[in-house]
């Protein structure tokens, strides 16, 4: 890296620098950039709590779902949202695979049940877009099963929002290299080997399959009023600020700052 300035040194110096430098490997350049996140995150983090507490008074409904590859990130980027807010007015929901019960309803029903009360944010990691992709992908559904989802998906998202709930659609993306080192360093953490699953060992494999499932999602439900963000994941870190800060600009709460 180019001569350090001043600046850099006193973001080293500091104990967040210190921190950094040590799990960095003691690399300059990462642990300056990590110490930049670490600032711009807390920054964030006290916007996030700006926008719940206004959540909470107007009695506002928010979903946020997170769709994307197997580790583009999404739970990450999930607790760097929520570790900071009020957890008594969030939840999180990652739902199984649907029981016997389940699979005899409505598919969106288990969804609805999970939906937010007055002044609550729910966040879904993955939600009712796991049969527009993950499903058909790995022969979850039918054929039929997924055409009509395709053709209800937009009116029950009209619903959602013409009942008053705040709905913001987040799609972390990476590329196929990024996503077999990210299976490769979870496969050789004895910490995260658990996050593996049958799913996620085909994921590579069936990697084109994923692309026309993903491609024919996007063209039937990136709409207007209902849009996607697609949010470029393969550096977590610029990943985690981008989610945050489209989350921000896409509720309409007081907002104090722009990082």
């Amino acid at each position: 890296m180019e001569k350090l300035t001043q600046r850099d040194v006193n973001k080293l110096s500091s104990t967040r620098g210190l921190k950094a430098l040590l799990s960095k490997s003691f690399n300059l350049e990462r642990a300056i950039r990590y110490v930049d996140y670490e600032r711009k995150l807390k920054k964030l983090q006290v916007e996030l709590i700006r926008m719940q507490t206004w959540a909470i008074q107007e009695s506002e409904r928010i979903i946020i779902i997170f769709e994307g590859r197997d580790a583009a990130g999404k739970g990450g980027a999930i607790r760097r949202i929520t570790e900071r807010i009020n957890p008594r007015h969030m939840r999180i929901i990652a739902l199984p695979k649907p029981n016997e019960d389940e699979r005899t309803q409505w598919y969106f029903q288990r969804y609805v049940e999970q939906f937010p009360k007055a002044g609550e944010i729910v966040f879904f990691d993955r939600s009712w877009y796991n049969r527009a992709v993950v499903e058909p992908v790995n022969e979850f559904c039918s054929e039929e099963e997924y055409q009509i989802f395709m053709n209800q998906v937009n009116d029950f998202e009209r619903m959602i929002m013409e009942s008053g709930i705040r709905l913001v659609k987040i799609y972390m993306s990476i590329n196929k290299k990024e996503q077999a080192k990210r299976f490769g360093d979870i496969k050789n953490n004895p910490l995260k080997q658990w996050k593996m699953t049958p799913v996620d060992e085909k994921a590579q494999e069936l990697w084109d399959d994923y692309t026309k499932y993903k491609r024919a999602m996007f063209s039937k439900t990136n709409t207007k009023k209902s849009p996607w963000k697609v949010i470029r994941a393969n550096r977590k870190t610029i990943a985690r600020v981008n989610v945050i800060n489209h989350i921000l600009k896409s509720i309409p709460y007081d907002k104090n700052t722009e990082v």
